[in-house]
């Protein structure tokens, strides 16, 4: 199976990269700016032509969720506009595409976790647009798989762990935001689902049950608050600074953009429809420490 990804950089993209080590039996091809460019589609639909993948990814995105605020038309050029192109160019080209989305596209007034179906109701524009691409790749090919999935992280690139690090080794607490429920997700174990579903793919051939929305989020919830006290209590154990983090509410932490109060993503259809289950967060948020506190 060939595989390319859009992007190089981004925290799954480049997880996407580590994943073809451990799945020599795939050839991965990736594709990055200026080479290869959403808004310019054109570079893309080259690029394809030259690798001739079976399979392309897009987590290509732009994701500076209070920036976007004030940069509307960057985020829709490229989370709209691009994701269409993408979908586009690989439906000429008869390829399946796997998108990747996001929690944002719910307003985050539900009390459970959100299937698949429930109704959507971006409150910025960063989840807009986001929206509108899932939409826009659904309608330009028949042959998608779209994942949303939330509160990524990694060792690498901007997210909450490093930057509950990088806070700890400045200040000697933190005030973290504690009425705001997720669940975080782990860049390396999307791609490895990513990898999974692209097989399951592949092994059974294109299934119209495969099409639409899929939920990708890790298996626990809690705050941010939460979260980063496990953080911090997971650097203490590595030797690491651990500072005490303190509670507050999401009006005591005004942004730009409103954050949803419930992200959590019911991931049953996952479980069922591709077979895949992420590792429990406590496994994935020490393999993320682990190489970060190494470095």
């Amino acid at each position: 199976m060939r595989l390319y990804v859009i992007g190089a950089e981004g925290q799954v993209a480049r997880s996407l990269r580590e994943a073809a080590e451990r799945n020599p039996d795939i050839v991965f091809g990736h594709g990055a700016r200026p080479a290869v460019d959403l808004l310019r589609p054109e570079t893309l639909a080259q690029a394809l032509d030259d690798f001739r993948p079976d399979i392309v990814v897009n987590p290509a995105a732009y994701t500076a969720v209070d920036k976007a605020e004030s940069e509307p038309e960057q985020a829709f050029a490229l989370n709209r506009d691009g994701a269409r192109a993408a979908a586009e160019i690989t439906a000429e080209r008869g390829l399946p595409i796997v998108h990747l989305s996001t929690d944002y596209v719910f307003d985050g007034a539900k009390q459970g976790p959100y299937v698949e179906s429930d109704a959507v109701a971006p409150q910025g524009i960063y989840g807009r647009s986001k929206l509108e691409g899932e939409q826009a790749v659904a309608a330009a090919n028949p042959r998608h798989i779209i994942l949303r999935t939330a509160w990524v992280y990694a060792p690498f690139g901007g997210n909450f762990v490093r930057t509950m690090l990088r806070l700890a080794a400045e200040r000697d607490r933190l005030r973290v935001v504690d009425d705001q429920l997720g669940c975080p997700t782990y860049a390396p174990d999307i791609a490895d689902a990513i990898v999974a579903v692209a097989r399951r793919w592949a092994g059974s051939g294109w299934d119209s049950q495969f099409a639409g929305v899929t939920h990708l989020s890790g298996p626990d919830a809690l705050t941010w608050c939460g979260f980063a006290r496990e953080i911090m209590a997971g650097s203490a154990e590595r030797g690491g600074r651990s500072v005490p983090v303190d509670a507050i509410t999401t009006a005591d932490y005004p942004t730009p953009a409103a954050r949803p109060a419930n992200s959590r993503l019911s991931t049953a259809r996952l479980n069922s429809m591709f077979g895949v289950h992420l590792p429990p967060m406590a496994k994935s948020l020490d393999d993320c420490l682990d190489r970060l506190l190494r470095q």
